[in-house]
């Protein structure tokens, strides 16, 4: 299994009115951990051609974060499939490694905009991932 970190800090405008992380903010970082990832592999991120989307993403909220911090979000592919990937995340702290904030889920798939359907990952991305 391929495991990729990325530390995102927080930002005071990340906080809500119960002086925590905002739900939504969680699913900001896994989106920033995700488009990083897409990143190391030269990935297109704009609909034209063909490039990766998400397909499906969940979080489960454990324990709340407060600002100041740096998040640390470790995504783990668990599945490779034909034409999609999923995978498990973690969401930390930098000063408390190992503790979950939220563990989370996501499902990418390679896309082909031009036909409007999925399409089977290119080779060199399909090894990249085994």
């Amino acid at each position: 299994m391929k495991e990729f970190i990325c530390e995102i800090p927080l930002r005071w405008g990340d906080m809500d009115a119960m002086a925590h992380l905002n739900n939504v903010q969680y699913f900001r970082l896994m989106e920033e951990a995700r488009i990083r990832w897409f990143a190391q592999f030269g990935f297109p991120t704009l609909p034209s051609g063909e490039a990766p989307i998400l397909a499906h993403a969940a979080c489960d909220f454990v324990k709340a974060m407060t600002y100041p911090g740096t998040a640390i979000v470790k995504q783990i592919v668990t599945r490779v499939g034909r034409s999609s990937v999923e995978m498990s995340i973690v969401i930390e702290r930098s000063d408390e490694p190992g503790e979950a904030y939220a563990t989370g889920r996501t499902v990418i798939v390679w896309y082909d905009y031009r036909a409007g359907r999925s399409a089977p990952w290119p080779e060199h991305v399909r090894a990249a991932l085994a």
